[in-house]
Formats: C-alpha cells, structure tokens, sequence
C-alpha cells in the first residue's frame, strides 16, 4: 500500500497532510499501486493524479537497476506543468529519504534540430537514474530509455507519433503512463482510451471524475490544506460551484466527469448492425395471452415441452459439439421480453448467435422451463449471463442453482457495469468479429443503445416492433451478456450439478447431449 511505504510518515508529520491519514487519497493509491506496463487515465481536473504519478516516480528512480530501478522521462505540455511535477517529485524525495541532487537545467534537442527544450533533471546518485521533466512536448523520444509520463496526453498536438517512439521503449522493460482530461470525442487521446476499454489495447484503464475524488476525500484534503472546516454541506456547495463555473454544462461534463464533448448519440449505426446480420440464424418467438397464465402447472409445462420439441430441437441439433457455447438472458414478464441468445465460440475466435429466442408474457415457470430446455442442450457450456434486476432475480438465481456458480453469472445492469463491458461489445460490430440473427426488431433493440454521458447504455425511452408492441432494447441486452459470458474460463473438467446445486454438472458430455437431444 503507498501508505506503508517508508518515508510518507515524514509529510504526515509536515503541513501538507492530517495526521494519521494515508498521504494518498483512495484513486491515487490504486493508481500508485498499478504496476502495468502502459496504464492510461481518463480524469477530472486538479484531481492530483499527477502528483500521485511523482511519488510513484521517485520510488522507481531511486532503486538500483537489480531492483527495477530506470530513468523517468516526464512530458508535459507547458513549462509550468514540468516545474510543478518536478517540484512534487523533490518533495516526496526528501519524504522517501532518498539522497538526490538538487533540480537542474538543461536543454534537450528536438529530433528536428530546430527545437530546443528546456528541461528539468533530479539525479539519484545511490541508483545512478534520474527524472526528466520537459517543459514541452518533444516531437518523439528516440534515443531516451526509461519510463515515460505523458501528461495532460489529449492537449498534445501529436500523441500518435508521440506514442509511438514511447511504447518502442517498454521493448527493454520500460513503462508509459497515460493522464489526461478529455478534449473532444474525436481527439487521438479518446481513441486510446476506447481501445484500452473494448480490448484493443492491452492498457490498465483509470477512471477519475469529480465525484469518484469526492468520495475518496478530495475536499477534505482541500479544506485541510486551506485552513478550511469540512463539512457535507461545504462540499455539496463547493462541488455546485465548481460545475456552475464552467463556461456549459457540456464543459463542465469534460472537465470534471470523463466525458468527451460531443460524445452522445447512438452507439452502433444500422449499417454496421446490419453487416452483422446472417439470415441463417432464426429468431423464434414465443407469445402466450393472459388466460394461459391460468392453466394448471402440468397442462402449461406439457404444452411448452411440445413448443420447445418443434421449435428448438431442430436449431438445437445442429450445434456443432466441438465448439464451447455460452448464453445471455434479458428477463422480462409483462411489458418488456425476455430473450435468450446462444452463443458459439468458434475455431477461430470469432462470436455468433445461431438463434435466438423471445417470449412475451410468459409464466416464470414456463420461463424457466424455455431456458432449460436450451441451456442443457449446448454443448461445451462454459457458462452464462442473466439479468438479475427485478423479477429477473428468479431465473438468474434458479440457473445458478441448476448449472452452478461457477458458469453462472448474476448481472445487476448499471453504468459499471456498462462502462466496463459494452465497448468490448461495440468492438465486436467493428471489428466483425460477431454474427447474429437478421431481424428487424433486434436490429431496433440494439440502435436503441445510446451514448449517454460517454457510456453506452439502454435508456428508459422504449421502441415500438414492427407488430405495434414495446420494446426495450431487450435483445441488445442478451447479446451484450451472452458476450461477455463467452469471456468467462471454462469449469474444470467433469463437473456436474447435484440436487443441492454444487456444480457438478456436465453439459460438454456428449453422450449426455445425445441423450438428451433424443429424448426431446
């Protein structure tokens, strides 16, 4: 932990910090702690990450080369940014104990010639590194080794070539880091950051907004350091008028809460949906009236049983048992549907849905029923995804109870959870790496998916189907946790499921498929 490392005693005991508090505030320390080779965070402005960076900094270049010790390399965009990072990084030298030279002054070189930079340098005799800051940005960083900073990364006119002469150096063991507030959808920095969240870019992704510093301690830290009393209702005023401030609310957004300016809208175009269309897989659908609902348990379960037998058997059959599958469920009872999306992992690790299933007011039971039906017929199950909000919470829970917890996951939709999991999904679309059925309906669920305040996420607005009724982006919905199940590891070999739920069951057994399949 970054407050258990010798030599932050000495500035709890200064001016700068309470006593008997962590010198780091919570998104600090984790950030701190995140040894990954390229990390990248998105922030709210004067959050401290940068000074977090320093402490972390100083740690690295006071080691010996034996101990993973090397040269830090700062960039910033302006002098006055080099000089308050190199000033933190004095600071928690002393606090460390770390003999080090006084700051100097040098200049560096650009590549093309013609631009000189004026940097700042503290050197570690007892390690032999040192940190760089430069008081602008460079054109590249060839010929440096070491870890390299790159500050406020969306305000430099080429992070691109930037980047690239950076990442050249983690070939030797070397580090980058990433920190930036957002300037613009469309900026280079956003892209990155995109990458790293659908999993295009193998990057530790952080994310920082106004209120996430606000519950780790932000403005108690700032009252402390100003002679200020904290108190809930000082920090509700302080944070109103930090917002009321900014030039928009759309800046304020950027600024303080991670989200790109003109960064809204919907998430995947039709024509992109619609290049992921196959006509070959079937969507089936499954809609009973009220009265139904009033027949006895044995009649509606035999009348479902036949439904299933001639409606899912023959997509059924054709799985390939070579394959791993997986699925996701969408619940819904009365207004909105419950879909249920099988999915292939195929040779070549590429997703698709081979049919997918909607029922509109259905019986819980008969639900369940439906699911079962399914779910013990795929083969190779590695596991699966169900909507647990609501209602919802029967059906996630009694396929746990049937598959096991270690195939079964409970998903409580929220903006966490869809931060960290739909620009993957999105990927998928881009990249042609998912197939799903080709409908209309499905195609409106998932335009229905919307930017909103950066995350893509279902709104509450519904959409009306081709037949009149509602929809609520229901199959967007299963397909996003059917693809993130297809994530999960498989369970060890041999396990099945027992009368009490221990997951002993065996779904890649293809005797036990074939059984089941001939059994209807």
């Amino acid at each position: 932990m970054a407050d258990k490392i010798d030599g932050f005693e000495d500035l709890q005991t200064a001016d700068h910090f309470p006593a008997n508090e962590p010198v780091l505030l919570g998104y600090q320390a984790r950030w701190f702690e995140d040894e990954s080779e390229v990390k990248i965070a998105e922030k709210s402005r004067r959050t401290g990450l940068t000074w977090a960076e320093a402490a972390s900094n100083v740690v690295t270049a006071s080691k010996s080369k034996r101990r993973g010790g090397r040269n830090v390399f700062y960039v910033g965009s302006r002098q006055e940014m080099a000089l308050e990072y190199i000033s933190a990084c004095g600071l928690f030298a002393k606090a460390f104990n770390q003999l080090a030279g006084v700051v100097s002054q040098s200049l560096f070189k650009d590549a093309d010639g013609k631009k000189d930079i004026l940097t700042y340098t503290i050197r570690f005799p007892n390690s032999g590194f040192k940190i760089t800051a430069l008081s602008s940005r460079p054109s590249n960083l060839r010929g440096m080794q070491g870890d390299v900073v790159i500050d406020e990364a969306a305000f430099h006119d080429s992070l691109h070539e930037l980047l690239k002469a950076a990442m050249a150096l983690t070939m030797w063991g070397a580090r980058v880091r990433i920190i930036s507030t957002h300037n613009g959808v469309d900026n280079d920095y956003n892209h990155y950051v995109e990458d790293a969240r659908a999993g295009r870019k193998p990057y530790s992704v952080h994310r920082v907004t106004l209120d996430d510093a606000l519950a780790d301690g932000l403005f108690r830290r700032i009252c402390f350091t100003t002679d200020k009393v904290w108190s809930e209702a000082a920090e509700a005023a302080w944070r109103a008028k930090t917002i009321a401030n900014a030039p928009s609310r759309e800046a304020a957004d950027e600024e303080y809460f991670c989200i790109p300016s003109k960064s809204g809208g919907s998430a995947l175009s039709r024509v992109l949906i619609e290049a992921r269309m196959s006509k070959d897989y079937p969507v089936i659908r499954l809609e009973k009236d009220d009265a139904f609902n009033e027949w006895p348990e044995h009649l509606r379960a035999a009348e479902i049983h036949d439904w299933c037998v001639e409606n899912l058997l023959p997509v059924l059959e054709k799985l390939d048992s070579r394959r791993q599958h997986c699925f996701g469920e969408d619940f819904g009872r009365v207004s909105d549907l419950t879909v249920i999306d099988p999915m292939v992992i195929e040779s070549n690790l590429d997703r698709t849905v081979p049919f997918s299933v909607e029922m509109r007011n259905m019986p819980f039971k008969q639900q369940e029923q439906v699911l079962f039906y399914i779910v013990d017929r795929l083969p190779g199950l590695i596991g699966g995804a169900l909507d647990k909000g609501g209602n919802g919470a029967y059906l996630a829970e009694q396929a746990r109870h049937r598959y096991g917890s270690t195939r079964i996951q409970e998903i409580q939709l929220s903006q966490a959870w869809y931060l960290e999991n739909m620009p993957r999904f999105k990927a998928a679309f881009e990249d042609g790496t998912l197939a799903i059925p080709a409908d209309a309906d499905q195609a409106s669920d998932l335009r229905a998916l919307q930017v909103i305040n950066g995350i893509i996420c279902l709104p509450k607005a519904k959409t009306e189907a081709t037949d009149g009724k509602k929809r609520h982006g229901d199959s967007a919905i299963s397909k996003a946790l059917a693809y993130y199940a297809s994530f999960l590891s498989p369970p060890s070999a041999g396990a099945t499921v027992d009368d009490d739920g221990n997951d002993t069951y065996l779904p890649d057994s293809l005797t036990r498929r074939k059984a089941l399949l001939r059994s209807r």
